[in-house]
């Protein structure tokens, strides 16, 4: 069995102190210490986060949603989830934790909301 992969992307937000993180690939314990490894190097104000590639996650991955948000919280940062699809959605839905997050539809939503 082929070990299961995540890549991440960074770019520049819209503004200054915005980052953008394209994830590719399941999050879940696999992957989940390197999704958890980028989120702590970082150092942006406003860190964005794209959903958009990532098919599924796991219980795991849904610890380390939540462990970043706490992580981000600490430093006095923000982060926002976007592109989330229907099966990650309910996940985060079903186990309550989407009241901890800011949940955009696109990244654009989302960096007007950084204002």
């Amino acid at each position: 069995m082929t070990p299961e992969k995540i890549e991440i992307a960074t770019s520049a937000g819209a503004r200054e102190g915005q980052k953008i993180f394209v994830i590719k690939g399941p999050l879940n314990i696999h992957t989940l210490f390197e999704f958890r490894n980028a989120i702590r190097d970082d150092s942006s104000a406003f860190l964005i986060v794209d959903f958009g590639g990532v098919p599924f996650i796991d219980s795991a991955g849904l610890g380390a949603l939540v462990s970043a948000q706490i992580s981000v919280q600490k430093t006095g940062r923000k982060l926002a989830f976007v592109g989330l699809n229907p099966r990650v959605k309910a996940l985060i839905d079903m186990t309550h934790v989407g009241q901890f997050f800011r949940i955009y539809t696109t990244i654009q939503d989302a960096e007007a909301a950084s204002l």
